[in-house]
């Protein structure tokens, strides 16, 4: 792994821009995923939402502010709705393709720093870290079990990292044609991160902001998902 990035004061290419593919993959999101494209759009104009079979206005709400909208018919899970986006951006010429959360926790000022290592050929795929400078604004419960997650990854994949659950990836095309995401639900997160050590191509960790509100928390892991999480990563292994 190449050394740490943190984002200050970077700005993308108006080009470099329109080849990078925001992919949010969105389930019963309608409350926040229209503020979410529309905090995107004007920088990225490739914004691309995954509905994964919501039964609310998800779909409607990404349209409506400017999205290019895929659907599931049914509800897959976030593994799959990531796939279905990644591989959309490929087909349709991304240079850099970015994965960003629908529940407003990460901030479009960070893409920068994702994507320039990308740019100048340090790096072939960025891995966004909230511990890297901002531990401090993590509550408490869920920094303690995104510790857990951390040492789990560390003994099932042998990748040092600081943050192993992290959504927010940013990957070059060649290294985004290496990301075959098989495990459809929450396990897609640690089969990521063994895909990214399969490939042997070099990563960085890049320091990001997690914007943590009732919202965001209220829709985010349970510890007692986190065990479901793993047992289904562990039966994943060993089957693949």
């Amino acid at each position: 792994m190449l050394g740490p990035m943190a984002a200050e004061g970077l700005e993308l290419s108006e080009a470099t821009r329109a080849a990078t593919f925001v992919v949010i993959a969105a389930f019963n999101e309608a409350g926040a995923i229209a503020e979410v494209v529309s905090e995107l759009l004007p920088s990225y104009p490739n914004v691309v939402v995954v509905d994964d079979g919501s039964a609310d206005g998800t779909a409607r709400e990404a349209r409506e502010a400017g999205a290019a909208v895929l659907r599931h018919v049914v509800n897959r899970g976030q593994g799959a709705a990531l796939q279905t986006g990644l591989t959309y951006g490929l087909q349709q010429g991304a240079r850099f393709l970015l994965t960003f959360d629908a529940d407003g926790q990460h901030d479009p000022a960070d893409i920068p720093a994702m994507i320039e290592p990308l740019e100048r050929g340090e790096a072939e795929i960025c891995l966004g870290s909230r511990f890297l400078e901002h531990a401090d604004s993590v509550p408490l419960p869920r920094r303690i079990m995104l510790r857990g997650a951390v040492l789990f990854t560390r003994v099932t994949s042998g990748m040092k990292l600081s943050d192993a659950h992290n959504g927010f990836r940013a990957f070059t095309r060649k290294a985004a044609e290496h990301i075959d995401i098989r495990l459809d639900r929450m396990a897609h997160a640690s089969e990521i991160i063994d895909q990214v050590r399969q490939s042997r191509l070099p990563y960085r960790e890049v320091a990001v902001h997690i914007r943590y509100t009732d919202y965001s928390l209220a829709k985010g892991q349970r510890s007692t998902a986190a065990l479901k999480v793993a047992f289904d990563y562990l039966i994943g292994r060993v089957l693949r």
